[in-house]
């Protein structure tokens, strides 16, 4: 096989000329190309995602590309959650006055350095993945231009992401110097041995600081309530979802590839950050108002607990964590295919407080938001409970019981807060109807909500291709 076997890349390759043809075709036209731009994005994710399912395996340019079942896995969820985002911004973005045809442009390029990160087997081609997200997300969270909160979103993201990229990049010249490789491969080897320098752990610890911004775990998560609150609600779905799919799966192979030898230095650090994360999410959620706010300290608790499966360093723990982000993400694109249909009299809601009411005037948006609360928190048989299950039971088996409890505790504290928002749906009188929402919207909350009920019946796809995944980086 030749070194160069660039077709192994083809999934990137076609997205990222697709996103070049179809900046080209929307710059053209005199008149507004918004929605068939969209449409021909979600039609280039669907192409990739079928090239990526039958993508062959291998090393590639150099060994900076590798194509696995793990980097599949990641890649398929990841075009998921990408192709919902932006059917979530097809009628919001028209009546915010933001529909503008680079705004499906910017996704497609943000996935594909999603799909470059996980697939990364060097620390140079991570940080052009990264860096190509980074940049997309930066411009997109500042896209309601005129709304001065969403411009706040965008520079505050832009500053302290510039901030996490030089920690990532500094921590990656000392472990190159001391490891004298950048390539997962040989880094793995290098630190076969068991021997390893001072100057290593302190890159590893930089290298864990950048990507723990990307994933918003404590304590690198104060970017995550300002702009999840003032981007426009389709951006902050999509940061909720895609992109902590990708950090995660990244982080994943990172640590548990080169740095596999290195486990019980590294997992002293994510232990810390999963248990602060646990407890932020938890306890600072309570006084939310603003439900996105809200949605953020949430984010920032269930990348908590995904991180116990990481801290764990074993084949469940890391499977745990997969299954949990797949269903984190369906829950988490429901929950704001809701949230974006919140608009009454033409205007976008944000409170938890406008909620009221609507069990009994939209009975299906409210029966679909509590299924979403329910899993979030965790209540049986409910898709949510079985991630927080696989993480739990990973734990206790790896003798992690502090973490366990601290996930138990932080679970019961944060059953409250989703609960608040059924009461509020249910109990309380609201003063109108919201406005009837597009169909899109109806099939999304739908389809992830039957995904979420139902999950408990079939969960044997989606735990035998977790598994098949982590065999790949974990042997």
């Amino acid at each position: 096989m030749s070194p160069m076997n660039w077709t192994l890349a083809t999934p990137e390759i076609v997205l990222g000329i697709a996103g070049l043809l179809i900046l080209a075709a929307g710059v053209i036209p005199k008149k507004e190309t918004f929605f068939p731009v969209s449409m021909a994005v979600i039609g280039a994710f669907v192409l990739t995602a079928v090239l990526v399912i039958g993508q062959g395996e291998g090393t590639a340019f150099l060994g900076q590309y590798v194509s696995d079942a793990f980097s599949r896995f990641a890649k398929v969820l990841i075009l998921l959650g990408a192709a919902l985002g932006v059917v979530l911004s097809l009628d919001f973005n028209e009546k915010a006055g933001i529909g503008r045809f680079e705004y499906a442009v910017l996704m497609l390029f943000a996935t594909t350095g999603m799909l470059v990160m996980v697939s990364a087997n060097d620390l140079m081609s991570l940080y052009i993945g990264l860096e190509l997200l980074s940049l997309s997300l930066y411009v997109i969270a500042a896209f309601d231009r005129d709304n001065p909160r969403s411009a706040e979103a965008g520079l505050k993201y832009f500053v302290l992401g510039a901030l996490a990229s030089g920690l990532l990049l500094y921590g990656s010249s000392l472990v190159y110097g001391f490891a004298g490789s950048t390539n997962f491969d040989r880094l793995a080897d290098a630190l076969g041995g068991g021997t390893t320098s001072l100057g290593l752990v302190v890159g590893l610890v930089f290298v864990l600081a950048g990507l723990c911004f990307k994933i918003s775990a404590v304590p690198f998560h104060m970017w995550t309530p300002d702009v999840y609150e003032g981007a426009p609600t389709p951006v902050t779905a999509f940061f909720a979802t895609a992109p902590k799919v990708a950090a995660i799966a990244l982080l994943m192979r990172v640590l548990a590839g080169p740095f596999g030898d290195l486990a019980a230095q590294w997992s002293q650090v994510i232990w810390v950050a999963s248990v602060g994360s646990m407890l932020l999410g938890a306890f600072a959620a309570i006084g939310q108002r603003n439900i996105k706010r809200l949605m953020a300290y949430s984010s920032i608790g269930h990348i908590g607990y995904a991180l116990m499966g990481v801290a764990v360093a074993s084949d469940i723990g890391l499977r745990g964590v997969l299954v949990y982000m797949a269903i984190y993400m369906v829950t988490s694109i429901g929950t704001f295919a809701v949230l974006v249909a919140m608009r009454r009299n033409g205007r976008a809601l944000e409170e938890v407080d406008d909620l009221a009411g609507i069990g009994r005037t939209d009975p299906a948006m409210a029966m679909w938001m509590a299924v979403f609360m329910f899993s979030m928190a965790g209540i049986p048989p409910l898709a949510g409970f079985f991630g927080k299950l696989y993480v739990f039971l990973a734990a206790v088996q790896g003798g992690y019981w502090v973490l366990a409890a601290v996930g138990i505790g932080t679970s019961v504290v944060a059953t409250y807060y989703y609960l608040r928002i059924v009461k509020v749906m249910y109990f309380d009188t609201g003063t109108a109807p919201l406005d009837a929402r597009p169909a899109g919207l109806t099939v999304v909350m739908g389809a992830t909500g039957i995904a979420t009920v139902l999950f408990f019946l079939f969960p044997a796809p989606i735990i035998a291709a977790a598994e098949v995944a982590i065999t790949a980086i974990a042997g």
